[in-house]
């Protein structure tokens, strides 16, 4: 199914001294993302944040800071320093200098066009700068995350399923980081289908005309000629370490489900599946060997029960894509009997003596990486051990 190209409601333009107000709030010190979400929501636009007095203030940001914090931010609020009313001006010029080159959008939280998905998370954010087809940020969309440091066959399965997602209409939101976000990028532009596809959204966890990390360059400048670049941050933003599991948010927000491809027991890919359950949303894990260190994060999130276990595009379809019409609900059913047909391939290919990962995928007639992604499950399921040096042995249950 290839998404159709509808067109993106049109942002309301918005003045420089408006846009030095959502700057100014966006950067008091002591109020963050919650507390200026929070604000908004009650008082509409930043104008009005800094007319409220001081109980009005207080009463709101009590809601969603600890007490001891909340007079500094209501005094903050109250009375800007003036290198404060300074930075929020200057970025103010630089946003409207930005905004002036073909294909960049902003938009304010209080907008009409702003994403609805967004706006309804917890501590949406402020503002959202945007380059390309901004179109994308209202589709469908699945969000793929995983390591950084990912294996051949995690980056392999990234763009595999990127892919075949896209190509059924899902766009394919991730943060560009090296790893399973680049491969989540490439496969969804690839399954995309050019200009009127799903393709993919990068939110990045710099300031939008910051190119970061420099390895994914062409890959950044690629996405923002055929998908969309999200930022939340003010331009000129550097790479902070804070930056990136905070943009998380906005990658889960933006997206039905997220799929965790390869993640350690500790890691940035695990706080996007936590942020996407507290929105509402559906978590989805590619299970991977009990002995590998980036399958512990997956493997956890299977195991206690907060994400489907996934083999397949057709496991995220289903519960991603209701709408999707008889004929693609047909192809996802018949993927799914697919790949229970690949599985019984392999154990039959297995039989009784233990067999390499290889000789097993020319058994089955299938590719090495499908082979090894059906005996990830397999070995889950308790049907067969891996052995040292890539080697398979059925185990007993499986004989009965």
């Amino acid at each position: 199914m290839q998404a159709t190209d509808t067109p993106a409601p049109a942002p309301q333009p918005v003045g420089r001294a408006a846009l030095a107000s959502w700057l100014r709030l966006q950067l008091t010190p002591g109020v963050g993302v919650t507390a200026g979400a929070a604000l908004i929501a009650e008082l509409r636009h930043p104008d009005r944040v800094f007319d409220a007095g001081p109980d009005r203030l207080g009463g709101i940001l009590s809601e969603v800071l600890a007490d001891s914090l909340v007079p500094a931010a209501v005094q903050a609020l109250r009375a800007p320093s003036a290198a404060l009313l300074d930075e929020a001006a200057r970025l103010a010029d630089a946003a409207l200098g930005w905004l002036a080159q073909p294909g960049h959008q902003l938009m304010a939280l209080d907008d009409p066009a702003f994403p609805p998905l967004l706006r309804e998370i917890p501590a949406a954010p402020l503002l959202l700068y945007t380059r390309g087809r901004r179109e994308l940020l209202y589709r469908p969309a699945v969000a793929i995350v995983g390591s950084r440091n990912a294996s051949a066959q995690g980056v392999a399965n990234a763009d595999r399923f990127a892919e075949a997602l896209a190509a059924a209409g899902l766009t394919v939101v991730s943060g560009l980081a090296l790893g399973i976000d680049a491969a989540a990028h490439a496969g969804g532009l690839a399954g995309g289908g050019g200009q009127g596809g799903a393709g993919t959204v990068a939110v990045v966890g710099t300031g939008i005309d910051r190119l970061y990390p420099a390895r994914n360059r062409e890959l950044a400048l690629r996405i923002a000629a055929e998908g969309c670049v999200v930022s939340e941050y003010p331009l000129g933003t550097a790479p902070l370490p804070d930056n990136f599991p905070r943009r998380n948010r906005i990658i889960s927000g933006l997206a039905r489900g997220v799929l965790v491809i390869e993640a350690a027991a500790q890691s940035g890919s695990l706080i996007t599946a936590r942020y996407a359950l507290n929105q509402g949303r559906d978590v989805f894990a590619v299970p991977g060997s009990i002995h590998a260190t980036l399958s512990k994060g997956c493997n956890a999130l299977i195991r206690e029960g907060k994400a489907k276990l996934t083999e397949c595009a057709a496991d995220v379809l289903v519960d991603l894509l209701p709408e999707a019409p008889s004929g693609a609900g047909a192809e996802r059913l018949q993927a799914t009997a697919q790949v229970r047909a690949e599985l019984e391939a392999v154990l039959s290919a297995l039989g009784h003596d233990p067999a390499h990962a290889d000789t097993l995928a020319r058994r089955a007639g299938l590719s090495a990486a499908d082979a090894q992604s059906h005996l990830l499950a397999l070995e889950l399921a308790g049907l067969v051990e891996r052995l040292p040096g890539g080697i398979f042995q059925r185990l007993s249950r499986a004989a009965r």
